[in-house]
């Protein structure tokens, strides 16, 4: 359990810390590449969603229904999924529109800082504090997401950390480029862009502290099920709008069903 517990908050700290792949495609290259932008993010929506409805739920399910029988656990099953939407959704109602770090921005953006922008860096050094605090609240139950999954079976929790991981690049190149705004500093966007990026092994930190002492069939199943909501909300709200707004439509469908297939073939030869 322990080096199941130690191999989890790994691959949650390497999920969070692609924020900082982002920030450094953000500065170090000269435009964006939608194509991989587009297929990259419909793929870890495939992993996610696939992985929900065919592997996380029914593990949730057997759990609850072990624990409870069979009408309660099928019950509670459904309520922990969508209260795990729910969490998410309220979580993504509390960050205003114009600060959510999932608002699509390009590499081309860093080159051309309005000059009007750069006057009050007080307010604006403020504005970029706020743009980090955003960034983690939303990744924090990813990093949760992550560790729970990866406790219970490592296997299925790189998975969940690899799609985590692909999501997190193009989201430090949009939390890096309004803190290259906000600043006027490359050094101080990618630090607070990274930075953003330690909310999800936190996450994993208070789930290991607050959730692992009372673990038991139960409470796995309600936990493991709003995971799976979590994880599915994330796809819809998240990532496919983002793939979408790259502008290459068929391109996400492909990286969708791609993220699918992987996921299954996983599924059927190491789990």
């Amino acid at each position: 359990m322990m080096n199941n517990i130690l191999f989890a908050f790994l691959l949650t700290l390497f999920a969070g810390l692609a924020t900082g792949v982002g920030s450094c495609l953000a500065f170090f290259t000269k435009k964006t590449n939608t194509k991989f932008l587009s297929v990259a993010l419909g793929f870890s929506a495939g992993v996610m969603i696939y992985v929900s409805f065919v592997e996380i739920i029914v593990k949730a399910r057997d759990s609850l229904v072990s624990a409870m029988g069979i009408v309660k656990g099928n019950w509670i099953t459904v309520l922990s999924f969508f209260g795990g939407m729910l969490f998410i959704a309220i979580i993504d109602k509390f960050v205003p529109d114009i600060d959510n770090p999932h608002e699509i921005r390009e590499v081309e953006e860093m080159n051309n800082v309005p000059k009007e922008r750069m006057k009050d860096m007080k307010s604006l050094y403020r504005m970029g504090v706020f743009s980090a605090i955003a960034i983690g609240i939303h990744n924090f139950p990813e990093g949760l997401a992550t560790f729970i999954s990866a406790v219970d079976n490592p296997t299925l929790g790189i998975s969940i950390a690899i799609a985590i991981a692909i999501h997190n690049i193009p989201e430090g190149i949009a939390v890096s480029v309004p803190l290259y705004f906000a600043t006027g500093s490359k050094k101080k966007a990618f630090i607070y862009s990274f930075l953003s990026g330690l909310a999800e092994p936190v996450g994993a930190i208070i789930g290991y502290l607050i959730l692992l002492p009372f673990m038991s069939e139960t409470v796995f199943g309600i936990i493991f099920a709003g995971v799976g909501g979590i994880m599915v909300f994330i796809s819809f709200d998240e990532l496919l709008p983002a793939a979408e707004n790259y502008g290459e439509h068929h391109l996400t469908v492909y990286g969708l069903i791609g993220g699918m297939v992987v996921m299954a073939l996983s599924l059927l030869l190491f789990i």
